[in-house]
């Protein structure tokens, strides 16, 4: 049986896309989903797998941003990949589910997919599907400016970056300043946040939420799982395939992935 078959990127593409991987046992619907994906140039499709298998090794080799991921596969299903993925503490892309049944859409959501899709596939609610992934993949691109933040401050329309957070650790609700906050993560839908002080939770039910309540030119999207405080990295660490992770400031020094199409902001940022 051929492995998980990785794909050369089309030359000459402008702008960021979305390194994809799809994953799907019957042959027909994968082709399918290939065939209506190049209709979106913002998603660039660098490998298939066909088999739950096959999906973890290409998945860990391409280190896609984003998987189309067949629910019902032999040997390892859909859900499993994704649980084998996270006991390999492999960096987590965004997933789309895709199934002949509608019931695993719950848990297509508990499992924090972005997105799942009924098949055969309908290139409508595909195109939502394909936005819905650029606002959460591409969109944070535009923050943070390369520039010194003011925390705490805004300007134009639009919320205004809270000063403070409240972080609940050990029974207490703690209330900390923004700008002290190392970075937050998510993980089976609950937010971790680091501070220089203290780890915790937060009320905030989505890293979304939670982004959007912080200074833009200070906390940057660094990966769909975290939001990173840019006056708190401390080092930039050269990583596989022209990728990086971030050191953080804090006592552990966490290394966090930076995503595919968030690395020309990382340049950006620190002139690499």
């Amino acid at each position: 049986m051929a492995g998980p078959v990785p794909i050369k990127p089309p030359a000459g593409r402008s702008g960021p896309a979305i390194p994809t991987v799809l994953a799907d046992d019957e042959a027909l619907a994968l082709d399918e989903l290939a065939f209506l994906l190049r209709e979106f140039p913002d998603i660039e499709i660098v490998g298939t797998a066909r088999n739950g298998i096959e999906a973890v090794q290409c998945i860990e080799e391409c280190e896609p941003d984003l998987v189309f991921l067949d629910v019902q596969m032999p040997g390892l299903d859909g859900l499993g990949v994704i649980h084998k993925l996270k006991a390999d503490k492999a960096p987590m892309p965004a997933f789309v589910l895709c199934t002949a049944y509608e019931q695993y859409a719950l848990e297509a959501f508990r499992l924090e997919a972005l997105d799942y899709l009924l098949k055969p596939v309908d290139r409508d609610r595909l195109a939502q599907t394909v936005e819905r992934v650029k606002r959460s993949l591409l969109e944070p691109e535009q923050g943070p400016a390369p520039t010194t933040a003011n925390a705490g401050t805004a300007s134009g329309p639009g919320p205004v970056a809270r000063a403070k957070l409240l972080v609940k650790s050990s029974g207490r609700n703690l209330i900390v300043d923004a700008s002290d906050l190392i970075y937050a993560t998510i993980e089976d839908g609950l937010i971790t946040v680091v501070t220089t002080a203290v780890e915790g939770q937060t009320n905030y039910k989505t890293i979304e939420e939670l982004q959007s309540s912080l200074d833009p030119a200070t906390f940057w999207r660094a990966h769909r799982g975290y939001v990173v405080n840019i006056n708190h990295i401390r080092e930039v660490i050269p990583w596989f395939k022209s990728s990086y992770q971030l050191r953080m400031n804090d006592k552990k020094g966490t290394e966090i992935p930076v995503s595919r199409v968030q690395t020309k902001r990382l340049r950006e940022l620190f002139k690499l």
